[in-house]
């Protein structure tokens, strides 16, 4: 049974795929690259692989969807004709496709329990990170501690994204009056249900950020979700009323202090006389050093990607509006 729902999901992902290659509205194909993503999450979800589902629930069908959709009001929505030849691009894209199939001759069978991947680091996670870390969630085990130099340094790539657009962007506040009057701002019920269900949102953010060392969830996580509160409250009541909740350079400094934070536990244990990131120096037993640790880390995470999240939609969206009044 789980194969067959793999399959169809696989086939639907197919032919979500041909569909966007066709496509000449962009919005629509922005539309199907959500649907993608949330049918990659479905395949994740089958595969028993929850916390990555999560992520690409929240991040690639969530978020991205959304700057690319602030991205489609800065250019259009519609293609522009090609005028050159697409005989080269299909026979790079054939070749290369052809290459990827014949590299997958060597792999080894899938799911075998003699592959390499199951004879590496895994047993060791599986049979030490109960005494060594002591978290019921494995994956945040391994992505927090013993993959901790990567996880910090996934979080200075996104850091650095934001340095990038807003470099390139930048922001610009418009006063209320100023704003014009169309859009989610003028339909009534939206701004009721957003009243409702944005503090909802933040209340799972929350939960998802202090409850990923025992489920699905962790520090991107919620960081996305809580932005995607603070998107939906700029979306209904408009960019200024968003500014004057939680400015652009309050975002700026929020997006720094999450990567000092998560560097800071790093040197603290330094100073303890430990190495880098070594959360048995935080405290007196090392099971509770590495709790400590992976909680704090896990917070710089989350404070980062909010901050980055939503500094990208307003640098994206300050532009729409400018160009709107224009």
């Amino acid at each position: 049974m789980a194969e067959f729902i793999n399959l169809a999901l696989l086939a639907m992902l197919a032919l979500t795929a041909l569909r966007v290659i066709f496509l000449k509205d962009l919005f629509a194909v922005v539309m199907l690259f959500g649907i993608y993503s949330f049918l990659s999450a479905l395949i994740f979800v089958n595969l028993d692989a929850v916390d990555v589902a999560f992520t690409e629930a929240s991040v690639g069908a969530g978020i991205s969807t959304v700057l690319m959709l602030g991205t489609l009001a800065l250019t259009g929505r519609t293609e522009k004709e090609n005028k050159h030849s697409s005989v080269l691009p299909l026979l790079v894209v054939t070749v290369t496709g052809a290459a990827l199939i014949y590299a997958t001759l060597d792999m080894p069978p899938f799911g075998h329990p003699d592959n390499p991947i199951h004879q590496h680091v895994a047993p060791r996670y599986i049979e030490e990170s109960p005494k060594e870390v002591g978290l019921p969630n494995m994956v945040t085990s391994v992505l927090a501690s013993y993959r901790g130099f990567d996880t910090l340094g996934e979080t200075v790539v996104v850091f650095s994204a934001a340095i990038g657009v807003i470099s390139l962007l930048g922001f610009r506040r418009r006063e209320e009056n100023d704003t014009p009057k169309s859009g989610l701002k003028e339909h009534h019920v939206l701004r009721v249900v957003a009243k409702i269900i944005i503090p909802l949102i933040i209340l799972f953010a929350l939960y998802v950020q202090f409850h990923g060392d025992f489920g699905p969830g962790g520090g991107f996580q919620a960081g996305v979700i809580a932005a995607a509160a603070f998107i939906l409250y700029a979306l209904v009541f408009g960019l200024p009323l968003a500014f004057a909740v939680i400015s652009p350079k309050f975002l700026q400094v929020m997006a720094s202090f999450g990567v000092l934070l998560y560097a800071g536990v790093g040197l603290y244990s330094m100073s303890q006389g430990g190495q880098f990131l070594d959360y048995n120096k935080l405290a007196a037993d090392p099971v509770a050093g590495q709790h400590y640790g992976i909680l704090i880390i896990e917070l710089g995470v989350g404070i980062t990607v909010f901050a980055v999240m939503l500094s990208i939609f307003y640098a994206f969206d300050s532009q729409v509006e400018r160009s709107n009044v224009q």
